[in-house]
């Protein structure tokens, strides 16, 4: 059995995707649009080139995302961790995510990690930067 996170975006979904490619070198894998799909007819105009189904992959894990057609919910009781190899990339990877967003508790040693942060990126989705120290 495996766990797949599913992201939903109030219509800013393939900017978020399109940002996590830059940001963190993730890979988008796939993206469909509510145009063009059987669902096409189904929604508002004003959502026909909203994301309908996205696929990430981040280092080999897979996050998932898409455009909501209702009211947009903050994204809250979360957090997507990243877990970095060095310091030096878990500064990199904090410092792309919080471009636009905001630190919630800035990258620093704790008793656990040798780097270890916390933000909401641009786009509203809850962030943790680790760098664990050597058990």
């Amino acid at each position: 059995m495996k766990t797949t996170t599913y992201l939903s975006f109030p219509g800013n979904c393939e900017a978020a995707l399109k940002f996590y490619e830059t940001a963190i070198g993730a890979q988008i894998k796939h993206l469909s649009l509510y145009r063009g799909s059987p669902m096409e007819l189904d929604v508002p105009p004003e959502m026909r080139d909203k994301v309908l189904h996205g696929v990430l992959d981040i280092g080999g894990d897979t996050l998932m995302a898409a455009d909501s057609m209702g009211e947009a919910v903050p994204m809250s009781g979360f957090a997507i961790t990243l877990n970095s190899d060095t310091p030096a990339e878990a500064e990199r990877l904090f410092a792309a995510l919080a471009a636009g967003g905001a630190i919630t508790m800035p990258l620093q040693e704790t008793f656990w990690a040798r780097r270890f942060g916390m933000l909401v990126d641009r786009y509203g989705v809850p962030w943790m930067v680790n760098c664990e120290k050597p058990m």
